[in-house]
């Protein structure tokens, strides 16, 4: 394991007055833009079949492309804590608000939120940046199970993989029948009856008291609940658990063959060591993993620049 002073140095590294004055360099071409068709445009949104994603383009214009994906019940400023010290290292990074987050890409059907359908979204705001070169993906919950995905069928789009909290989708599968997985996962099943959900998790304080009770940061936790406040956003991001019901279970068994990071914390109460543990059973191409100690499942919250560093050194190795 890398020591803390190791990946420190490597942040400098390529944050360091090389690396800055070769990312300003890189002129804005049409900055602003909602969609990038050549190198250099900034993103606001993307636009896939007929839904419209909101999504935060920050960083040094020119650098390597790092695209975060969050999870539930997050939003794109989940990765407020860890962006900053990507573009410090000269990385420039893609944010977006996933489907059922962004208000004006919420269908109402569950089917509408089978993976396969979020993988394509993800893809699409890849293809968007018109960099015509792979990307670093990183996902955290609900998002490290869409960048499985997205690494699993277009290696071709991935430089290097960071999935965080959340184990390869075969290997939680399989977790289900040898640990105490199926004991953790409980509100999956919660989540499949209608109104209930949307009922309680609108309630922002009933939101704010799960959430904190599940180990995320205060302020963390107030600005989800706050969020949460609207009914749609609560049935937008609950509709990814029920379109499971939706998905064929082989969309998500694929092994993966780029360079992957396994992330997890110890006192994940929603994901247990086993699907972590059986991971690299489906991972063909390079494969590391990180414990990180005392720390709950909100791991871009709780502990930005450890993440941020891990997936610095990650990503610098795999270039």
């Amino acid at each position: 394991m890398t020591s803390a002073d190791d990946r420190e140095a490597l942040v400098k590294q390529r944050s360091g007055p090389a690396a800055r004055k070769r990312h300003r360099a890189e002129p804005l071409c049409g900055g602003g833009a909602s969609r990038g068709d050549q190198v250099g445009e900034r993103i606001t949104t993307v636009d896939r079949d007929g839904l419209t994603f909101d999504v935060r383009d920050e960083g040094p214009i020119g650098g390597e492309i790092v695209v975060l994906l969050h999870g539930f019940p997050q939003d794109s400023r989940s990765w407020e804590g860890v962006a900053p010290i990507l573009h410090d290292a000269g990385y420039r990074t893609i944010a977006p608000d996933q489907r059922g987050c962004s208000p004006r890409a919420r269908p109402r059907r569950r089917r509408d939120y089978r993976i396969p359908q979020i993988t394509e979204d993800a893809v699409a705001l890849i293809e968007a940046v018109g960099a015509g070169s792979r990307v670093h993906l990183v996902g955290h919950d609900w998002g490290s199970v869409i960048a499985w995905s997205v690494a699993a069928r277009r290696p071709d789009l991935v430089q290097s993989l960071t999935a965080v909290s959340v184990p390869h989708p075969a290997a939680f599968l399989r977790a289900f029948v040898t640990s105490t997985q199926l004991l953790r996962s409980w509100y999956m099943l919660l989540f499949q009856f209608p109104w209930i959900p949307e009922f309680l998790l609108s309630n922002e304080r009933i939101a704010n008291s799960v959430l904190r009770g599940s180990g995320q940061p205060r302020a963390a936790a107030a600005r989800d609940a706050a969020r949460l406040a609207d009914r749609s956003a609560v049935r937008g991001g609950v509709n990814w658990y029920r379109a499971m019901l939706w998905t064929d279970p082989k969309a998500t068994l694929d092994p993966v063959t780029v360079p992957t990071l396994m992330v997890w914390s110890d006192r994940d109460i929603a994901v247990g060591p086993a699907g972590v543990d059986a991971t690299p059973h489906y991972v063909s191409g390079p494969y590391r993993s990180e414990t990180l100690a005392g720390v709950s499942h909100w791991i871009p919250d709780e502990v930005p620049d450890e993440l941020a560093r891990l997936v610095v050194e990650h990503a610098t190795a795999n270039s």
